[in-house]
């Protein structure tokens, strides 16, 4: 069996880590308002507490441009983003004490910075140690460290606030971050291998700028961020009234949330982890193609629900199905995103194209609920359903601009 490198288990701690403060903000912390009195209208401006993870290209050419060479270009960003959020942590943890609700709030925005940033650097970390082999099971750590972090912030640090309290629950999460902190703390970050070369890894910022200029100017690039935008489209519409649809169709709250939230997330991570397999074993466009095309199933399978009658058989297998198959297909896309990525500038190029993907989600949801509400659009659920299957098989006529205009491999240079 063959090892797993333990970089790849580096970069899956670090992506956990990430997770751990949106998972609770997405999952928990909705409830935890709630349970304060806080109105639904309220509840619904809590998600700008997750504005770093959307505006954070703004801010990536500086993680790019500054980074003490003796520490590690990366390191000189991921170790004291790494330490503001298990301060922010522990932060909260008291404000949760002292039922500081402004203050808790404002230090889950400082742990999204904190987080948000990071990321910025571990993937830039991850373009300059991946080797093209390894982009695969690379984007499976990402994308399985990121999942596991939300399910731990989110669901079972939760479920074990009812022991510890919300207090204890931050303590945890500090405790973790400053876990992952101590391991950073004593890994030796490699050079880019384009160290190798003659050109010195550090740009100024001229040739920072120009370096960014050059790659959002290349043929084809206007089509690349097309495929990137629209790839998860109509599956985010179809996911958005997915749940409501179930409600409408007599299920409980707590069958949703089993079948949803805890067997379609193990199903979603047992995607991703094929797909890292399949990006491994596969050239990356036919690998999207054919995890793309495999995700048009189960979404219309959606659909077929809506048409012939719901069963506890059907929504659990088209349920798991479509999880199991959107895992795969992003983590296949995220290694093809990685691909594309100039090395010289991988935080900052690696972190627009990240952008551009959850930008092109964002409408999804308002416009799937305009849509389907009988007051504006009226088209309902199976309607709904069948869209995001023509969207989601319209991205797939994206692959013959983005094959035609493929980068050309380097020629291979003689060994020394």
């Amino acid at each position: 069996m063959r090892r797993i490198p333990s970089r790849l288990w580096l970069l899956c701690a670090l992506y956990f880590v990430q997770g751990l403060p949106f998972g609770f903000q997405v999952t928990a912390l909705p409830v935890y308002l709630r349970t304060r009195g806080v109105s639904l209208a309220a509840l619904g401006f809590a998600g700008a507490l997750s504005l770093p993870w959307m505006l954070k290209a703004l801010w990536a050419p500086l993680v790019d441009r500054y980074g003490s060479a003796r520490i590690g270009r990366r390191r000189s960003w991921i170790l004291p983003m790494q330490a503001g959020l298990a301060l922010a942590c522990a932060g909260a943890a008291f404000a949760a004490g002292q039922d500081s609700l402004p203050l808790l709030l404002g230090l889950i925005f400082v742990m999204n910075l904190f987080a948000a940033t990071q990321d910025i650097a571990v993937d830039g970390f991850a373009v300059d140690l991946l080797r093209p082999e390894e982009l695969g099971l690379g984007n499976t750590a990402q994308v399985v460290g990121y999942k596991l972090g939300m399910l731990t912030g989110g669901g079972l640090l939760v479920w074990a606030s009812a022991s510890i309290g919300w207090s204890g629950l931050f303590l945890v999460m500090s405790a973790l971050c400053l876990t992952v902190f101590t391991v950073v703390l004593f890994v030796r970050e490699p050079p880019p291998r384009e160290a190798e070369g003659p050109e010195s890894p550090k740009l100024d910022w001229p040739a920072l700028l120009a370096r960014i200029k050059s790659v959002l100017t290349l043929p084809g690039t206007g089509w690349l961020l097309l495929f990137i935008g629209t790839y998860k489209l109509g599956e985010t519409m179809s996911d958005v009234l997915y749940k409501p649809f179930l409600v409408d169709a007599g299920f409980t709250p707590a069958r949703i949330g089993l079948w949803v939230g805890t067997w379609g997330t193990a199903a979603s991570l047992l995607g991703s982890m094929c797909g890292g397999l399949l990006a491994a074993r596969l050239p990356l466009l036919r690998a999207v193609a054919l995890t793309g095309a495999l995700r048009l199933l189960p979404l219309a399978g959606r659909w077929l629900l809506t048409q012939t009658g719901v069963s506890d058989a059907g929504v659990l297998g088209v349920t798991l199905t479509e999880e199991f198959f959107g895992g795969a297909l992003t983590t296949v896309m995220f290694a093809f995103m990685m691909s594309r990525t100039d090395r010289r500038i991988g935080a900052t190029h690696y972190t627009l194209l990240a952008s551009v993907e959850v930008a092109g989600k964002a409408p999804a949801g308002p416009l799937a609920g305009l849509l389907a509400d009988p007051r504006y659009g009226n088209l309902g659920y199976g309607n709904m359903f069948l869209l995001g299957v023509a969207l989601s098989a319209a991205f797939l006529a994206l692959l013959a601009p983005l094959r035609r205009n493929a980068p050309t491999p380097a020629a291979p240079q003689p060994a020394s």
